[in-house]
This record gives structure tokens, C-alpha cells and sequence, in this order.
């Protein structure tokens, strides 16, 4: 069956099946009194002016259409929340200092591990289904809060349940997010490469391997190691570096291939090269930075460079309780100095790409999937201005309507 979604009053989308690095990402394609015309669940063709002719015909009353927004980065499935921290962050106690006071992750990794797993299925599928109503039509979700074999099973499990209902969710072995309390930190990394990588990528829970490297947590060699290890298994890496403060972790990236390194609030120049010879998408998290009241990173430099950057939420429980993608846009736009062409690329395209998905998602293409966003804005401006408040009027996934 053809669908016509008409009287779009602006279409804006990114083109292409990989990463846009440097100023090309600001290059939107843009049509006005624009249609897209959609057949099962793919798009056969957009365009301007008079909308063929199809079995359905849906008015979109002028409003602005974008593809779907994918959200790179983040860590949807969690027991308990943290809330209580947020006293101990006006107080101005850093990360690092809430972690040592027992806090942090390893607060996360109590909860979780007590949670059954139906449990945290329901609670991370209410968490999503929010997201959707806000334009997030993908989604990458990292385990981390177990930092045992079977805590980060069970994570992992939950994941591939949501895949199993909403389609384009990516999963990531993040074992390597903080260090057990009561164990050797070089004994953890041998429990990692050893036995924990080995059974994740066994029984097929994980996409991707991650590792926390930073000041305080893994260094840039056990890093290295972890994300080696993941590869020999077929695992593809990412990073977490540059948080808190740079130790390697760029270089670490590019020597591993990994497909993206994330945060980079603290990147310098050396970083941004090291980014760009690696052919490394740069996931920025605008959103974390605001909660933390962090640097938000080196956007403009990174792009300015030729860097591919994505913009994800990092939605978790303590450094950023944050469901909603287009606020993370426009905190990036407003402190990362990007335009919303810029942006609106790092959110969708890249996005994709920095989870392998960049072949069927992430623009409104013929032959790409019919995943788009009907927004409540006149035009993509409008929609990075009009923040505080969600503008997605109708989501769809494959064609289907899924919220608004």
C-alpha cells in the first residue's frame, strides 16, 4: 500500500548512507510544500509541489518533517534512580567525589543488580516509549550497571527484548564502566577480556564494546585491552574519554578503530586530530554537560576539523536524567556554536552511523526505512528555538504511527 504525507511545509533531512565530516554537515537538503510518498514501510520518493497519487493521503498541515532523530548513547536500563544526588551536586561535590562517597555508578549497580528482569523490562520500555514521543525513533542502550557476568546478562537481555518490539535498538557491552567495589582493578580487567566478553558475545547480547576511559577510572591501556579483546570477538568498540580529563583516550580510539568515541567535553587540538586520522565519529552529550555544569566540548573545532560528530542524550540516572533528544540539540547549537543544519545531522545521519545503522536510517531518502517526525514548527529553526517543550505532533516508525 502508498501512502502520500502532503502539504509538508518543510522537509529537511541530511542525504547519504555514512558520516558527513566537516562543514558539508551544515548542507541540508530542504524542500517546501513538500510530500513524501512511503510504501510498505520504505520511502519510495519525496519531492515539492503537487503529491502523486497513492492509496492514503495524510495532511501534514504544513508542518516541518524530519527522519526520525536516533539517539547514540545512552544508558536506558537501570534500577533505582538518584535524585538524592542532586543536594550533593549543589553542593558542588564532582562526580568523582560522590562515587568515593558511595554513590555514583556503583549506587546504580546495588539497584540493578537487586532488580528482577521484568522489572527493568517494563521500566526501560516506559523510559523509551517516552523518548519515541519525542522523535527518538532509534537507540543505542549500554549495559554497565552489573559489573558482574549476570547482572550485565540481564541488561543485556533487556535490551534485545526492546529490540525485539521496536526494531532498531543497538546494544552495548559497557562492563568496563566502573571497578567492582572490594576488587583488584587489574583482576577486573582479566574478568572482562577473560570471561565476561567471551559469553556476551557467545550468546549474541551485544553490537558493540565500551570502555569508561578516564582519570579515576579505566586507563588508556586496560582500555585498549578491553576493546581488543571485544574486537577478537566480534564485537565492534566505542569509547567513553575525555569526560573528566584527557588521558590517551582519542588515540586510544583511533589505534582500536572504534566507530565512535563519546563526551569529549575536554578534547584539545591533539584529541580533534587524532579523531579525524582515525575516521572516528565524535559523540557529543550537551545535555550532561548542562546537568554537570561541564564544558561542553569542542563542537565547532571538531567539525571545523572534518570530525563526523554526533549529538546523543546520554540518558541515565545520575549525570543526566534526561529523556528528551531535541533538548540536547539545542543545547549543542546554543553552547557548541553549530547551526541546526549542523545539528539536525549530528542527530540523525551520524547518529546512525555511529551505530552501524546509517544504510537504512538517519535521512528521508528513496530506499531508506520510513522512519520521520512531523514536528509542530514552521521549520528546523524554529525547532531548535522553540526548546522546553516537545514539537513532535506525530512520530512514525516504518511507516506506522507510533506516537503524537
Amino acid at each position: 500500500m502508498k501512502r502520500v504525507f502532503r502539504n509538508i511545509g518543510e522537509l529537511s533531512t541530511a542525504t547519504g548512507s555514512a558520516a558527513i565530516g566537516g562543514r558539508s554537515q551544515g548542507k541540508l537538503l530542504i524542500l517546501h510544500n513538500a510530500w513524501l510518498l512511503e510504501e510498505d514501510g520504505v520511502i519510495a520518493a519525496i519531492g515539492e509541489g503537487n503529491a502523486p497519487e497513492a492509496d492514503e493521503s495524510v495532511d501534514c498541515f504544513g508542518m516541518l518533517v524530519t527522519p526520525g532523530l536516533v539517539d547514540c548513547h545512552t544508558h536506558l536500563v537501570f534500577g533505582g534512580w538518584r535524585e538524592h544526588e542532586l543536594a550533593m551536586k549543589l553542593q558542588g561535590k564532582t562526580y568523582l567525589e560522590i562515587l568515593a562517597a558511595g554513590g555514583g555508578i556503583l549506587s546504580t549497580v546495588r539497584e540493578t543488580r537487586k532488580a528482577n528482569e521484568d522489572a527493568l523490562y517494563e521500566k526501560t520500555r516506559k523510559l523509551f516509549l517516552e523518548m519515541l514521543a519525542h522523535g527518538t525513533t532509534a537507540v543505542e542502550i549500554k549495559s554497565g550497571y552489573g559489573l558482574d557476568l549476570e547482572t550485565e546478562r540481564k541488561q543485556l537481555r533487556v535490551v534485545k527484548r526492546l529490540k525485539d518490539e521496536f526494531h532498531d535498538v543497538a546494544a552495548t557491552f559497557l562492563g568496563a564502566h566502573a571497578f567492582p567495589e572490594g576488587m583488584d582493578h587489574e583482576a577486573y580487567v582479566e574478568l572482562l577480556c577473560n570471561e565476561m566478553i567471551p559469553a556476551i558475545a557467545e550468546e549474541r547480547l551485544a553490537d558493540f564494546v565500551d570502555a569508561f576511559c578516564d582519570d579515576g577510572v579505566f586507563s588508556a591501556e586496560q582500555s585498549e585491552r578491553i576493546l581488543n579483546t571485544g574486537k577478537r570477538f566480534g564485537l565492534v568498540p566505542k569509547l567513553h574519554a575525555d569526560e573528566i580529563r584527557e588521558i590517551g583516550g582519542t588515540e586510544t580510539a583511533a589505534r582500536v578503530g572504534a566507530i565512535s568515541c563519546d563526551h569529549l567535553s575536554e578534547t584539545g587540538k591533539e584529541g580533534i586530530r587524532a579523531l579525524k586520522d582515525g575516521g572516528v565519529i565524535a559523540v557529543m552529550l550537551p545535555a550532561t554537560s548542562f546537568y554537570l555544569k561541564k564544558p561542553y566540548g569542542n563542537f565547532r573545532g571538531m567539525i571545523d576539523a572534518g570530525v563526523p560528530v554526533a549529538v546523543a542524550t546520554d540518558m541515565n540516572p545520575g549525570s543526566t536524567p534526561n529523556l528528551s533528544l531535541p533538548f540536547a540539540m539545542t543545547a549543542g547549537c546554543l553552547y557548541g556554536l553549530i547551526t541546526p543544519a549542523e545539528m539536525l545531522t549530528a542527530a540523525t545521519l551520524n547518529g546512525a552511523a555511529a551505530i552501524g545503522m546509517a544504510d537504512r536510517l538517519g535521512t528521508l531518502e528513496a530506499g531508506k526505512q520510513a522512519d520521520f517526525v512531523v514536528w509542530d514548527a514552521e521549520n528546523l529553526d524554529q525547532l531548535i528555538y522553540r526548546y522546553g517543550t516537545n514539537r513532535a505532533a506525530a512520530v512514525f516508525k516504518r511507516g506506522v504511527r507510533v506516537s503524537g
